[in-house]
């Protein structure tokens, strides 16, 4: 008898041991496997770009808001709590898997029909956020267990609860405490209060639904829960509670990129340049200034509802080393992400005309070297002034300052077409420009960023100017990628030459086409442009401080009636630039308070001569 019960019992324990080997198998074959503690922060990382601006202002994030790591001391003591009272109050106690509360929900969920509660602990939910998927089946929940042991084996509690609270969802694409409080508040994690920690706290459960909804009753009334749950579990005192229970929490506008989004793209761009195979978290800090940004957006909006005719423009702000502080691509990102301040090619116009006076003086003509303007004719291109009219001898200042077409198509071929745009393209004009004599009057197309690069040769000086954007780049854990450095820049353009520009350019501002481009306390110089029929029209100018260019016209090159660079884009210019140098003590534009004619006396006498002879044989009528 006792030998077929041991064979009985045999297979029975045989059998036992290959189902228990088989459901084993079943649930842990493709468990993922724990990697090395460093790469444990990089573990299902979706890409996340966070732009900061240049006073550590949060831009935007492109993707998901992993914010920036936290390590536990930085983080106020309530935040820590609430999160464990509500989530894991046996934390430090149980070693990753809480088994007495899970068969006490095993019981209250049999009770009730339905799943009630739940017993993951703190590292069970870090091990299913980031290895696990949300099914609710028995092997995720089994690997879910084992992965919780193992973490507990390899990772410290503190170690453990920093990664959690940095990697937790917590909605509205905030993973983490930081970008939650962020988002959410406004506010930095270090600076929470307690009634914002609590509410924090209670997303976990249902982060989508309780976020979309985070001012409603029903996240009210959980955040309560959270407070009690911390007086229960000894954190807070009963006057705590009733003192965060009663702090009113008021919401951070939701965050959009819509004054930004242009320049972020672009910065989006520059980083792929910058830092090849990047990871998928990034923090980048940016040269742009939030507040100039937003400055610039608004005033471009303002001046096109004022401008009739034109339905786009772009405007771009930097410093005279070539800081981008604002980027406006267009008057709204969310229904256009067409750059127009680095991806549009147009007509520059008259805009061109500062490098065609700047390589005639190179050349060794002069401010005050006269000549004639007239009717011209060019092979067959006969260039014609915008009001039809002409006046006969002029100073090359004063042709600048009216914006004569005939005197700069003269310069043009008296110079030579090729030497004007080897010096712009040497100012920093990449475009492609021709070798034929309607150069000078910009007639081919070129970028907002190239004319702002090439003024702000000018406004540095005469040194060589490189526009950028990016200025670090770090992981979110800190590690440092890029950092821009700096270098000396190369001399363009010789110190004097410069000077006369800005006298010639500044009068311009002062009586010229551009008077409306005049920003208070500030010698300001420029230059107005308008392309043929209309559509186009541009405004590029600087000081010692910054350059700014803006362009104004519509997508499908459609005319805007007589729409001119000194009108629209001019008084754009003025906005962005008093709000640039509001508060900076005013500073002298080298050269800029020459005399505006650059003659002596005996010089005057033969130009006004001229003037009075040309004036006597224009106004003698041709017998009929």
């Amino acid at each position: 008898m006792r030998t077929p019960l041991l064979r009985a019992a045999g297979v029975i324990a045989v059998t036992g041991c290959l189902t228990l080997a088989l459901l084993w198998n079943a649930l842990f074959a493709d468990m993922p496997r724990l990697p090395d503690t460093d790469e444990l922060w990089d573990q299902s990382r979706q890409p996340s770009i966070a732009f900061i601006d240049a006073t550590g202002q949060v831009i935007a994030v492109r993707g998901p808001d992993y914010g920036r790591v936290v390590r536990l001391k930085e983080l106020p003591a309530h935040v820590i709590d609430a999160f464990i009272s509500i989530e894991d109050r046996k934390f430090r106690e149980h070693e990753g898997v809480d088994f007495v509360a899970i068969v006490r929900a095993m019981l209250e969920n049999l009770r009730a029909g339905h799943t009630v509660q739940g017993a993951s602990t703190i590292t069970q939910q870090l091990a299913k956020n980031l290895f696990l998927t949300t099914d609710q089946t028995l092997m995720r929940k089994a690997q879910e267990a084992r992965l919780a042991l193992e973490l507990e084996n390899q990772l410290s509690k503190e170690e453990i609860l920093e990664l959690y609270l940095n990697r937790i969802y917590l909605g509205a694409g905030a993973y983490g405490v930081e970008a939650a409080s962020r988002i959410y508040f406004g506010t930095d994690i270090r600076e929470i209060s307690l009634a914002q920690a609590a509410m924090l706290a209670s997303f976990p459960k249902a982060p989508s639904r309780f976020s979309s909804a985070a001012a409603s009753p029903r996240v009210r009334a959980r955040q309560l829960y959270v407070l009690s749950q911390m007086r229960e579990a000894g954190f807070i005192s009963r006057a705590d509670e009733e003192e965060a229970a009663a702090e009113a929490l008021v919401l951070a506008p939701e965050q959009r990129d819509a004054f930004s989004g242009h320049a972020l793209d672009y910065a989006a761009d520059q980083v792929r340049l910058l830092v090849p195979n990047p990871p998928p978290d990034l923090v980048v800090t940016l040269t742009l200034d939030l507040s100039l940004q937003t400055a610039t957006q608004e005033a471009l909006e303002a001046g096109l509802a004022r401008a009739v005719g034109a339905k786009e423009g772009a405007v771009l702000l930097a410093d005279t080393d070539g800081a981008i502080r604002a980027m406006a691509g267009g008057r709204d990102y969310q229904a256009s992400k067409f750059n127009r301040a680095v991806q549009a090619r147009r007509q520059p116009g008259s805009a061109f005309k500062m490098f065609v006076y700047a390589a005639a003086l190179e050349a060794g003509l002069q401010p005050g070297t006269i000549r004639y303007d007239e009717p011209v004719r060019i092979g067959s291109w006969r260039p014609r002034n915008y009001d039809g009219g002409y006046r006969g001898p002029v100073t090359l200042s004063e042709a600048l300052a009216l914006s004569l077409n005939t005197v700069a198509a003269q310069l043009g071929v008296e110079i030579g077409v090729d030497k004007v745009a080897a010096l712009a393209r040497r100012f920093g004009v990449r475009s492609e420009l021709g070798d034929y004599p309607s150069l000078a009057l910009g007639s081919d197309e070129t970028t907002l960023l190239d004319l702002v690069t090439g003024y702000g040769v000018l406004a540095r000086g005469g040194l060589e100017t490189t526009p950028y954007i990016v200025t670090e780049v770090r992981n979110t854990r800190g590690d440092r990628l890029y950092r821009r450095s700096t270098s000396s820049a190369q001399r363009l353009y010789p110190p004097d030459l410069t000077e006369d520009m800005n006298a010639m350019l500044s009068r311009v501002v002062l009586k010229g086409t551009g008077r409306a481009a005049q920003v208070p306390g500030w010698q300001i110089a420029g230059k107005t442009g308008t392309s043929q029929d209309w559509r186009d029209a541009w405004f590029l100018g600087y000081s010692t401080r910054y350059v700014c260019g803006v362009w104004l016209g519509n997508d499908d090159d459609a005319s805007m009636g007589r729409m001119t660079g000194g009108e629209g884009p001019a008084r754009i210019f003025a906005s962005v630039m008093t709000r640039a140098h509001q508060g900076l003590t005013p500073e002298p534009l080298p050269g800029a308070s020459r005399p505006e004619d650059f003659l002596d006396p005996d010089q005057q006498a033969r130009l006004a001569f001229f003037r009075s002879l040309s004036a006597a044989f224009a106004s003698v009528q041709p017998p009929r």
